[in-house]
């Protein structure tokens, strides 16, 4: 990505994702073998080169913003500061607008769903809506797994999260304004650090490289929201191609496909039975659902170091690693699964891990726990983005934090005192 001129590398850019989006969307498949072309054709030759090309042009940026403390002198909890409400963010700028359409609604919000499926919503919000799916409806939790419905597929999603971003909103929280406010914050931290600097050269260099990378380090998104839009597309290929394929007799449930790889999807268009083992692999999926606890790392031997270190957390104080500094008290929300969520202003919203499909509820946390993940995962930088504080990193936190307590979180430190 070119530093020296940021509005010339955003527009190239969001050029080629735009064409990737009308590529994408200009496959019309027939036949289920077409489809199954389609969609391997969407992620191998349609998304893959545009994130071959995307990806290498955020490294540097992403280098410069780790340098930051030792090349400017300033702390990591200054930086992490200067991080907060940076632009051009397509996942955070999908957030605020999904803000923005549920004020519209106003405190009106009883039968959402079914207001938005009968086309009784007012004209604005409905329109909203519609652009909104249009536009975002290929994103939803745990995005990159293709056998995960889309928004676009299950609106309602969506509208939970527009009912409580209206309430709020009615409530006097105002996300938009928070936003603002942590860039301003930003701005002034900025000022400060160029202000230390022992001399002119020196302060001019510290104040291009802290502005060239707020301008560029939001694009970080870019690479992973292009996957999601090649997945998205596979997915409804791959789906269209399941509901023939049980409608015929040849697998169960449209939904089966997703239990079998390329060729073996190839074999079942051909005639072959997969029964059989879609049955054993749907097993071992709903068995592996309700797993509680993920380990981070595994040795060969089946062995999770974590559970052979010292223990770091004492009764009341669980140890992390510091994400987003500031401290916040407020009540711990814990939530597994963000699809039907909600969180009111103020509440701490602890997590296993987030992805962007989790990210609209950063809009109405005051801070962030969460179980998996490091400063540069994707929860700790968009709640830097967003102004909140965070710790992340915090071996079984939402099991150790009970929904409903009050806790304090101290991010410059990494620590939560229940």
């Amino acid at each position: 990505m070119c530093c020296a001129i940021p509005p010339r590398a955003r527009e190239e850019a969001f050029r080629r994702v735009d064409e990737l989006r009308a590529d994408l969307a200009a496959a019309r498949p027939v036949t289920a073998r077409e489809r199954l072309d389609a969609a391997r054709h969407a992620l191998r030759r349609t998304t893959a080169p545009v994130m071959a090309w995307v990806a290498p042009r955020m490294m540097p940026i992403l280098l410069l913003s780790r340098l930051l403390p030792k090349l400017t002198g300033a702390s990591e909890a200054e930086i992490q500061v200067v991080l907060s409400g940076v632009p051009h963010n397509v996942t955070t700028e999908m957030d605020l607008e999904l803000w923005a359409i549920a004020q519209r609604l106003g405190p009106d919000v009883d039968d959402l769903a079914a207001r938005y499926r009968d086309r009784d919503l007012p004209s604005e919000v409905q329109r909203g809506l519609d652009e909104f799916l249009a536009r975002h409806g290929h994103r939803t939790a745990a995005e990159i797994d293709a056998g995960v419905a889309r928004w676009s597929e299950h609106p309602e999603k969506v509208l939970a999260l527009v009912e409580n971003y209206a309430r709020t909103g009615s409530a006097g929280h105002d996300a938009v304004q928070r936003f603002r406010a942590a860039a301003d914050e930003a701005e002034v931290m900025a000022a400060e650090i160029v202000a230390r600097q022992q001399n002119r050269p020196r302060a001019r260099f510290t104040a291009w490289l802290l502005n060239r990378v707020r301008n560029l380090i939001g694009m970080r998104e870019l690479p992973k929201y292009c996957a999601v839009l090649g997945i998205a597309h596979a997915r409804k290929h791959i789906r269209g191609i399941g509901v023939e394929l049980a409608e015929s007799g040849w697998i169960s449930d449209p939904d089966d496909v997703f239990f079998l790889n390329y060729e073996e999807l190839s074999d079942v268009i051909d005639g072959a039975d997969h029964h059989d083992l879609i049955a054993t692999r749907r097993e071992t999926h709903v068995r592996e659902l309700r797993r509680k606890h993920l380990p981070r790392l595994l040795l060969s031997d089946g062995t999770e170091p974590e559970t052979l270190l010292p223990q770091q957390n004492s009764e009341n104080t669980l140890r992390g690693t510091s994400a987003s500094p500031g401290t916040v008290t407020g009540t711990a929300r814990v939530i597994h699964d963000p699809a039907h969520a909600r969180l009111q202003p103020g509440e701490i919203l602890v997590a296993p891990s987030t992805d962007p499909g989790w990210t609209p509820l950063f809009l109405t946390a005051s801070g962030l726990v969460m179980e998996m993940g490091g400063p540069n995962s994707h929860g700790a930088t968009v709640a830097r983005e967003n102004g909140i504080p965070a710790v992340v990193g915090v071996p079984h936190a939402t099991t150790a934090i009970p929904d409903g307590r009050t806790i304090t979180l101290h991010g410059s430190t990494g620590t939560v005192d229940l």
